[in-house]
């Protein structure tokens, strides 16, 4: 067994219970009206998102995640007119071609074609790797096209209705721009155009990151032990004007501020070799107690499902025993829950950073 701090704990350590009532199934009204719970300090207070700014400094550093959400999700039939469920895993760049995820009564074989939405053919090319549950597909042509025209928002499995025109608008950032991925940073969606004109306004600097967040994130770990989970692949880029932002806020005293779990992991993913670095890769990092923080000093996120790899997250970054505490109060005082529901502000445990 390993001797790190993880090793003392099991799966079941990061499960809970949550009223189904508290899993949000629509935004709040307006983006920055959501509920904010102040989770810096042992005393936890709680706000209205749009309060962000009060507990920000100047000279604080934001750090968004840019990704745009694709259509991912689509509807088709096979050659032998079975029906097909499919969600974009990852599209291929500079291709016509796709991962993704196919539910059907009977799997097609390599060579078969799929017609989607009445609209356009897909070929099957085969599965990703003997051990991945994903499909390797190549489109009639280009497929953020194609899923634009096509395709329907992949809201996550706990939202129970289907997409409408408010999801096309509310289950994206409004800073997104870079297409790629079939799950929303939702940290960000309650940022509004005001509150962020009020956090440059009080000094609050701002910088990008791009993580195309996959479906996996939604995944609960299966096994007892930590050590035993594979977690999934996410490509992430982190440009360089984004490292010298980071290197010049800590430089002058500020903090860095992740707004959510998905661009805490690109930085962290990034200097994982002691230093920040600029580029782009696939990161598999699993971030569990223990972990040594080199970048991060605050985390904007939302409320995480039991037992998944994002609720360990959030408890090596502030403290178990405190993330416990976080919940007990949230669900107490009612916050709304995962992707569509509140937020809460944590400070990194460690006192220092290495």
């Amino acid at each position: 067994m390993s001797s790190s701090p993880a090793a003392a704990y099991t799966v079941a350590d990061f499960d809970f219970d949550l009223p189904p009532e508290l899993i949000a199934q629509h935004p709040a009204a307006e983006r920055s009206a959501s509920r904010l719970l102040d989770a810096t300090g042992a005393d936890l207070v709680d706000r209205v998102f749009r309060e962000l700014p009060d507990l920000l400094d100047p000279g604080d550093l934001l750090i968004f995640n840019n990704t745009q959400v694709i259509k991912a999700r689509l509807f088709g039939v096979k050659a032998t007119g079975g029906s097909v469920e499919a969600l974009v895993e990852r599209v291929l760049p500079g291709t016509r071609e796709v991962w993704m995820h196919l539910r059907a009564s009977k799997a097609p074989k390599p060579g078969s074609r799929v017609r989607f939405a009445d609209a356009f053919d897909a070929e099957v090319l085969g599965r990703c790797g003997p051990d991945n549950g994903l499909f390797h597909l190549r489109f009639a042509g280009d497929p953020f096209a194609l899923l634009e025209a096509h395709g329907h928002v992949p809201l996550p499995p706990y939202i129970a209705h289907a997409d409408g025109e408010d999801d096309v608008r509310r289950y994206q950032t409004v800073f997104a721009k870079e297409p790629g991925a079939v799950a929303a940073p939702t940290a960000a969606l309650h940022f509004d155009a005001a509150l962020l004109a009020r956090l440059t306004e009080g000094g609050v600097q701002q910088a990008h990151v791009t993580l195309h967040v996959g479906a996996g994130t939604f995944q609960p770990v299966r096994v007892e032990q930590l050590a035993d989970h594979k977690m999934h692949s996410e490509w992430f880029e982190v440009p360089q004007s984004t490292v010298d932002a980071v290197a010049a806020c800590h430089a002058r005293g500020g903090r860095v501020v992740a707004v959510g779990t998905t661009t805490l992991r690109a930085l962290e993913s990034a200097a994982r070799g002691g230093q920040l670095l600029a580029g782009s890769r696939e990161t598999d990092i699993f971030i569990t107690p223990g972990f040594n923080f080199r970048v991060v000093d605050r985390l904007v996120t939302n409320f995480h499902l039991p037992k998944s790899t994002l609720m360990m997250l959030v408890s090596a970054f502030a403290g178990y025993g405190h993330i416990r505490s976080v919940y007990a109060h949230a669900i107490a005082q009612r916050y709304r829950f995962f992707s569509y529901g509140d937020a809460m502000l944590l400070s990194r445990a460690q006192a220092t950073r290495p």
